[in-house]
């Protein structure tokens, strides 16, 4: 499961070699007390320091290198963050990351000026020159934030950036998503190759077959009747204009609360499920509502079989620290009167916690006829596209930045979305390995996405707008 809080393992640094000016050892322990103080203002991260490891809590003495690594291991920190309080050592923060083997930041605060006597205590800049280089020559990837001080935008931007995409990476890390039946048989284009995503990207698949989701759900409905009770009660009272028999809101709240447990049981983090007839004749009712409502606690579920899909999801929610919500979107039709924007729709498995206005009633699918889809529109603002895929074993992810926009009516779930250039993104789709699906998100993610794939390997940034080059000038 996806979730918020971040462990940091914080190294802070100093060079070994001091006197009484250059490289002050007491100045460095000043500097590393004040970060870490203003590191615990922030409410969502948890810190590993190296107090244990000697009297100063402050990395200079490559032997310690090991130690601190073992202490971050077994703390399972998520990322490895390495102010420099001077010059720092080189050789130890290389051996520590390269050993821990997570995300690495690299940032210091900018020196103050020389004194009266024309003396530094610090020298971070330089020092981080020479920390850089040799953790390329180690063979670690790191980030880095522009030398600067803690209270400026530099850092806060990049700072938030960097945790967005170490949370991508933690998700990414072990990802077991639920497969629900087979692909529909005329969808060729949400097949995967399932062996090349354990060994490239170690993701697991946990497949249930409809036979077993069926007996699933009878021994819910038949030893967790009072919760089913009270989840159908739920639903019904939310949606009062709903014209649904009992037996309809019964299975919907059978259905969901299942695929929570299983979930849970099998720490998934994302479900792709068959969602056509096989699972009408299983559930009893058409899931496109369900999987909606699952998506909106935080669970992604999503139609169609698309695994590809579901991995998109797990990458943008995460990018968004679970702050926000996804939706699986067909890209359907060009905007009658508006070049740049495009039509996101589905049956109606976009979540109702997105709903531009207030949702009072859902619906019957609109070709199957049976309970229940959702019919609303979305809320407008920023947001965030994602598409995970790839063909002859090679992966790529698209991603990029759009905003809501007014459109015309239509069924389902829906929204009409407007991006800077979209006939260069339905080229892209159209030349990439990608398909009709996407994933949106309200929110701007992109430079945090584009980080994360620094760390993920295997899969290669294809970001659209904005540009790499973009995007990596709104992190200097």
């Amino acid at each position: 499961m996806i979730t918020k809080t971040i462990k940091i393992g914080f190294a802070p640094t100093r060079r070994v070699l001091c006197t009484p000016k250059a490289f002050n050892k007491d100045e460095a322990f000043r500097v590393k007390n004040e970060i870490e103080k203003k590191l615990h203002g922030y409410d969502d991260i948890e810190i590993v320091n190296l107090d244990s490891i000697n009297s100063e809590g402050l990395l200079y003495d490559v032997a310690d290198a090991e130690k601190a690594a073992k202490l971050f291991i077994d703390e399972k920190v998520d990322c490895v963050f390495v102010p420099h309080c001077n010059f720092g050592s080189e050789e130890a923060v290389a051996k520590l990351c390269r050993a821990v083997g997570k995300p690495v930041l690299i940032w210091g605060p900018r020196d103050d000026s020389p004194d009266e006597n024309g003396d530094r205590l610090r020298d971070t800049q330089c020092g981080m020159f020479a920390t850089t280089k040799v953790l390329m020559q180690f063979g670690v990837k790191f980030t880095y934030i522009t030398n600067c001080t803690m209270d400026d935008e530099e850092f806060v931007r990049g700072f938030d950036n960097f945790l967005r995409a170490v949370s991508v990476v933690k998700a990414m890390t072990h990802l077991r998503i639920g497969q629900i039946g087979t692909r529909p048989e005329i969808f060729w284009s949400v097949k995967v190759n399932e062996r090349e995503l354990m060994e490239q990207f170690g993701i697991e698949l946990v497949p249930i077959t409809m036979t077993d989701l069926s007996r699933l759900l009878t021994e819910n409905m038949n030893t967790n009747k009072e919760a089913v009770d009270k989840e159908a009660a739920s639903l019904k009272g939310r949606f009062p204009e709903t014209d649904f028999p009992d037996e309809s809101w019964a299975n919907l709240a059978n259905l969901k609360i299942t695929l929570r447990l299983w979930a849970e049981k099998n720490g998934l983090s994302a479900i792709a499920a068959q969602c056509w007839k096989p699972m009408d004749t299983v559930a009893g009712v058409a899931p496109c509502f369900v999987f909606s409502e699952l998506t909106g606690e935080g669970l992604p579920v999503i139609c169609e079989s698309d695994i590809h899909g579901a991995v998109s999801s797990v990458i943008a929610l995460a990018a968004s620290r679970t702050d926000a919500r996804t939706f699986l979107a067909d890209l359907t039709i060009r905007h009658p009167s508006n070049d740049n924007a495009e039509l996101l729709w589905h049956c109606g498995v976009f979540p109702q916690v997105l709903a531009k206005e207030p949702a009072k009633a859902v619906g019957r699918h609109f070709n199957r006829q049976n309970p229940a889809v959702g019919q609303w529109e979305l809320k407008h603002g920023d947001l965030t596209i994602v598409r995970f895929d790839g063909i002859g074993g090679k992966y790529s992810l698209l991603f990029g930045e759009g905003r809501g926009v007014d459109g015309p009516k239509t069924f389902g779930t829906y929204l009409w979305a407007e991006f800077d250039n979209w006939p260069l993104w339905e080229r892209r789709l159209m030349e990439g390995p990608y398909i009709h699906h996407c994933v949106g998100i309200h929110g701007k993610y992109a430079p945090a996405i584009y980080e994360a794939c620094k760390y993920i390997g295997n899969v290669t940034p294809d970001p659209v707008t904005p540009t790499e080059e973009e995007i990596r000038a709104y992190l200097l």
